[in-house]
């Protein structure tokens, strides 16, 4: 097992900026990002691959759910138990997801990931690049062991991208999710500390 790198002096409580090749990942600027998150969070998809029940019809926009964003995202950078970044692309400057290191377990030095990615930003590569540079600041920069995530069996674009960014798959949980009168499973999936490059030969 890999010890925690000595370098490892970022907590959860710290927002960092991280740039990569063609994303940056920074901390929730609300005002600048509520226009594209609307746009974000009614995204057919957007709901599919994320919402725990069926949504088939995204709910209506209205002044209760603009002040449940608005409430939410106004507070993430004051979270010391969370890390929420905002996915920019690069080359426009605009916002097009979201990358959250979440469920955070201090004992075992692990937590979880969640991504969003709007209409504006995929299959371009984002997803994978984002996921990449989120968890190599979890187990680089934080120093924790394990980061783990799930994703419906029917979003074979994600499963992708996780395989991709560094993740393995490790089991199943069947029938998790009912949707349009089907039973989908959840695949579960995670990246650990000693098989991660760079920290996996320490």
């Amino acid at each position: 097992m890999t010890d925690q790198p000595a370098a490892a002096t970022a907590t959860f409580a710290d927002k960092p900026t991280l740039e990569g090749e063609r994303i940056v990942l920074r901390p929730v600027k609300p005002e600048e990002d509520l226009p594209w998150l609307r746009v974000m969070l009614q995204d057919p998809d957007v709901l599919r691959y994320t919402s725990p029940v069926y949504t088939p019809v995204a709910p209506e926009w209205d002044e209760a759910m603009e002040k449940r964003v608005v409430d939410w995202y106004s507070t993430r950078n004051e979270q010391t138990d969370r890390l929420d970044l905002i996915i920019v692309d690069k080359a426009t400057g605009r916002g097009v997801g979201e990358v959250v290191l979440n469920e955070w377990d201090e004992p075992n030095r692990s937590c979880n990931l969640r991504i969003c990615i709007g209409p504006d930003g995929r299959d371009r590569g984002f997803g994978t690049e984002a996921v990449r540079m989120a968890t190599d600041h979890a187990l680089r920069a934080i120093g924790l062991n394990r980061v783990s995530l799930g994703v419906y069996a029917f979003n074979g674009r994600g499963q992708r991208a996780y395989e991709k960014a560094g993740f393995k798959v490790e089991g199943v949980r069947r029938q998790v999710l009912r949707y349009d009168d089907r039973w989908i499973d959840d695949i579960d999936m995670a990246a650990l500390a000693d098989e991660w490059p760079g920290l996996g030969d320490q």
